[in-house]
């Protein structure tokens, strides 16, 4: 029940959203994955990325450094990314604003500052997409090395 619910509310809470900016809703966002009969929607969006995460390797503290995590949609539908959160404030990401039609690509940027952080760090960005499931989640890693005059 939660993988039919979570997702719908995702994509209603989405197309209301949009509905007061643009005073339409594209009927692409609003689609049920699974009927009342069990049968399962087989044209909805799906994103493959290239990988799903990727380490910065060793840096050192205070550092600013981007990745760009490329993806391809490779559903049947527009696929639409309506949210990406960093899990703290030192990881922010970049995302598509607008639908990414079946079988284009696309990219989410993301940038995480060092700032105050050392030794091993791993950090997420969760996606929330009309995808099932509706959230993915790409990860960045890094060792962070404080140099000797800040110790």
């Amino acid at each position: 029940m939660n993988k039919i619910l979570i997702p719908l509310i995702s994509v209603i809470v989405f197309a209301c959203s949009e509905a007061k900016e643009n005073n339409t809703i594209d009927t692409d966002v609003v689609s049920n994955t699974a009927s009342a009969e069990g049968k399962t929607n087989t044209e909805t969006p799906e994103i493959k990325f290239e990988e799903e995460v990727y380490d910065f390797g060793k840096m050192t503290q205070g550092e600013k450094v981007s990745h760009s995590f490329y993806f391809k949609n490779t559903g049947g539908k527009n696929l639409i990314i309506s949210g990406a959160n960093g899990s703290c404030g030192c990881t922010v990401p970049t995302w598509p604003k607008e639908p990414i039609k079946a079988g284009d690509n696309g990219k989410i940027d993301v940038v995480f500052n060092s700032e105050g952080k050392s030794g091993y760090q791993e950090k997420t960005v969760t996606l929330v997409t009309n995808c099932e499931p509706a959230t993915r989640i790409i990860r960045i890693k890094a060792e962070i090395i404080v140099p000797e005059t800040a110790k």
